[in-house]
């Protein structure tokens, strides 16, 4: 499990570009990136008052979505989608970041780091899933079909856009690291943030 590429943005655009590397900020998110905050700083969500604390802080999703975008399956087109084009501040491999329980651990190592490491490293704790949105078919149309599951009933059962996380602990993360998981000890299925 590793982390394929990291990006920001300092402005609301959707996709995001890719970086050598990016800070993470405890409580806040990314140094620079227009989602940092400690309340919720999403233009979609701007309008709630009281503002809520912000469970938005990094995205992530795994780089195994972007390649099955680029499948075409039974009556869907297919998307070229490359890293930090979905909005995602880490594209990761080798995870299922969609499966995580909410509360979950994830840990930013050293390349090669299978345990978690006593050393200072970063840490973003899993709060739920990002929710596809219109943005997704204004950056390609008809891509936000792809980022939901079906039932035979047409019902929403699922959502493949990533997750949504805040820092726990701060520090530099950058292409090539390793990523180790820790569990909570109840899993709690994610739920949009």
């Amino acid at each position: 499990m590793s982390v394929i590429s990291v990006s920001l943005s300092t402005t609301h655009s959707f996709s995001k570009t890719p970086q050598t590397s990016i800070a993470l900020v405890p409580n806040l998110g990314m140094d620079g990136d227009c989602h940092s905050g400690n309340t919720v700083q999403h233009q979609s969500r701007l309008h709630i008052k009281p503002s809520p604390l912000n469970l938005r802080q990094v995205h992530l999703i795994q780089a195994e979505l972007l390649q099955e975008f680029s499948i075409t399956e039974a009556g869907k087109r297919s998307y070229q989608v490359t890293p930090g084009q979905m909005g995602e501040n880490i594209t990761t491999f080798g995870i299922d970041l969609l499966w995580l329980s909410r509360d979950t651990k994830v840990h930013f190592a050293p390349a090669g780091t299978s345990v978690v490491p006593e050393a200072h490293h970063p840490v973003v704790r899993v709060t739920g899933l990002r929710n596809p949105c219109l943005q997704i078919d204004k950056f390609q149309d008809g891509l936000k079909e792809r980022c939901v599951v079906r039932d035979g009933a047409n019902t929403v059962t699922g959502r493949k856009a990533g997750i949504m996380s805040v820092v726990d602990v701060g520090g530099v993360i950058e292409p090539g690291q390793s990523i180790i998981v820790e569990s909570p000890g109840t899993y709690r299925p994610l739920e949009c943030v």
